[in-house]
């Protein structure tokens, strides 16, 4: 590396991460893979509608679309696929697959961050500047929001001046529950268990990503590389109207917005990043599965930190 290097590759060669042992982690993420399969078996299941007017093939050749990174990114902090700690909620398993757009070919050995709030809108990182459920909570949403949206100061510990678009706040703890990044297959797959988010004030809710490509994976983590993807994983109406009548969620005070109100999703489906999810309607509590496959250009820079 250079002197002149790209910001990109200077975000990725400062990853300090360890993998020591990550042949347990992928035998205990294919073992959470598999009970998370299991108690689905048989079970009376919904999906949601990935994307009007488009199927499966089809969206392969499409590019995901590109959206803020938000201002409580942390990078590579934690290799791991089972991001949950100790954090309550529904059970989530995601499952993630990463394809060139163009060629539709998978991406392997590509490297998946994926972070998001607990279910009262807190973000491990930032609990002091994200106080969930019925407070001042954070918004990575750009300037513009939706209608009955409260208005004033930004919540603490928010860049002043700002929109609350991509930019990166530095954190205020030690704290990286529900934070992961994890290797792609050679099928482009990776898997992670996690917990339903929750929401907070003037965003739906939805879970953070990043793809990382053309770098290497090292025993010290994943280094070099481009950032060709930057985006955010969304949920219909349905399953979060569903998840807000379960604990802990049903104690949050915070006015929801809702999927169609929301400034960041595009509204296009699968393409803007809507997950296909399954769960017992009788009982989401039980579980879901979250899946979705991203196009990227593995060539593109997209690290959407000032959108």
């Amino acid at each position: 590396m250079t002197g002149n290097q790209p910001k990109h590759k200077k975000d990725l060669t400062r990853r300090k991460v360890v993998v020591a042992g990550a042949g347990a982690a992928v035998a205990v993420g294919a073992a959470g893979t598999l009970a998370a399969s299991g108690a689905f078996a048989g079970e009376t299941s919904t999906t949601a509608s990935a994307s009007s007017g488009s199927t499966a093939s089809e969206a392969c050749y499409r590019l995901t679309s590109e959206t803020t990174e938000g201002p409580y990114y942390i990078d590579a902090d934690k290799i791991r696929q089972d991001i949950t700690e100790d954090k309550e909620g529904i059970p989530l398993t995601l499952r993630l697959k990463v394809v060139d757009s163009e060629t539709c070919k998978p991406i392997a050995d590509a490297a998946v961050d994926i972070w998001h709030c607990d279910a009262l809108g807190i973000y491990s990182g930032y609990e002091a500047s994200s106080t969930g459920g019925g407070g001042t909570a954070p918004t990575d949403a750009p300037s513009g929001m939706p209608s009955g949206t409260p208005t004033g100061e930004p919540p603490s510990g928010a860049p002043s001046g700002g929109t609350g678009g991509g930019v990166h706040q530095d954190p205020t703890d030690d704290e990286r529950y529900l934070r992961g990044t994890w290797r792609t297959d050679k099928h482009g797959q990776v898997t992670f268990k996690t917990i339903f988010p929750g929401w907070y004030q003037g965003r739906c809710v939805h879970i953070h990503t990043k793809v990382h490509v053309n770098g290497e994976w090292t025993k010290a983590g994943y280094e070099g590389g481009n950032t060709c993807h930057t985006g955010q994983f969304f949920f219909d109406e349905e399953s979060v109207l569903a998840s807000a009548e379960a604990e802990p969620y049903s104690t949050s005070t915070t006015t929801r917005t809702t999927l169609t109100e929301d400034t960041i999703y595009d509204q296009s489906g699968t393409t803007g990043g809507l997950l296909k999810l399954k769960y017992s309607k009788k009982n989401i509590a039980r579980g879901v599965i979250g899946s979705i496959t991203m196009g990227v250009d593995p060539d593109a820079t997209n690290d959407n930190t000032t959108m």
